[in-house]
């Protein structure tokens, strides 16, 4: 690369990143604004963090997105990890195009139209069978479910795809159960994905705003609903100690979490060198005492043992 080329990919990359968190770094600065006036520096001042927490409605609401984005990224998760195992590992069975439509659908249709949908159903289900008694948590829960839980199985789709299944066929030869495989073997190995799908799953529920206009009822607004109804009416440097509050709380979440990720990467690569190193002496007898044609042959089937080994 030369160095015009240097230069100008620098010079994108920095406009991007200013792009992106010069308006968050501006809004975690005026949290601290003593006038009332978001756009107008009169002086650094602790108030609005103090007005946040005697600022009941706000906190309910806050506490209420909280725990349903929690119990929604737990839910996608577990029910995203099968459905993308059955995408990546079922193959080409009757009905997978349908099943694979279905799991996909909520990505690329409107939450507009999947807000009046859900709605339409709890409201036919209530009047039918007398459950859900009345919009609330539960059904906005349920509704967050069904959109997350499609992004859970694309990113775990992807990455079982790309695993060695000689390491599963051969715990399977060796005689391992398939439940016992999947979580002693397969889960480590996914474990990343379905991090990341969390994570992703908890940003959208906790941020959206039109599946829960549509499905919440009295007692269950969510905070950006409150926030959405509170700009009508003009921002406040609440909103910003607010925002300030959750940036700092998702930052220290990632980073905790990509260290943790990066730590247990370095140990298994440390624990991979030191088993490569353990068994490099007697890599030559082993090789040896293959015969001649399972050698010449790279098709032929392995010894169990040779295979779990590899």
């Amino acid at each position: 690369m030369t160095r015009s080329n240097r230069v100008l990919s620098a010079c994108v990359l920095g406009a991007g990143f200013l792009f992106l968190y010069v308006p968050i770094a501006s809004l975690v600065v005026y949290s601290f604004n003593a006038s009332k006036l978001v756009t107008v520096w009169s002086g650094f001042s602790l108030r609005w963090y103090g007005a946040l927490l005697h600022d009941g409605e706000l906190l309910t609401a806050a506490w209420l997105s909280l725990k349903i984005a929690l119990l929604t990224a737990t839910a996608s998760v577990a029910i995203g990890t099968w459905a993308g195992f059955v995408l990546a590992r079922m193959g080409r069975f009757r009905g997978f195009t349908l099943y694979a439509a279905m799991i996909n659908a909520p990505l690329v249709i409107p939450e507009v139209i999947q807000g009046i949908s859900l709605l339409l159903l709890f409201v036919a289900m209530q009047q039918t069978f007398g459950w859900p008694a009345g919009r609330g948590w539960l059904t906005i829960w349920i509704g967050h479910v069904m959109l997350c839980l499609s992004f859970v199985a694309v990113i775990v789709q992807s990455r079982v795809k790309e695993l060695d299944r000689s390491i599963e066929e051969a715990a399977l030869d060796l005689g391992a159960r398939p439940l016992k495989v999947f979580f002693v073997i397969t889960l480590p190995m996914i474990a990343q994905a379905l991090v990341s799908g969390w994570l992703l799953a908890f940003t959208v529920s906790i941020d959206d705003v039109i599946l829960s206009a549509f499905l919440s009822g009295p007692g269950s607004t969510t905070l950006p609903l409150v926030v959405f109804s509170r700009v009508r009416l003009g921002l406040n440097p609440e909103m910003n100690a607010l925002a300030t509050v959750f940036i700092t709380v998702v930052t220290i979440g990632v980073v905790v979490v990509n260290r943790a990720m990066l730590a247990r990467e370095k140990r298994q690569a440390r624990d991979a060198r030191a088993w490569h190193a353990a068994s490099a002496p007697d890599a030559g007898p082993a090789a040896a005492a293959v015969p001649p044609a399972r050698r010449s042959n790279p098709g032929a089937r392995r010894d169990p043992a040779l295979h779990l080994s590899k």
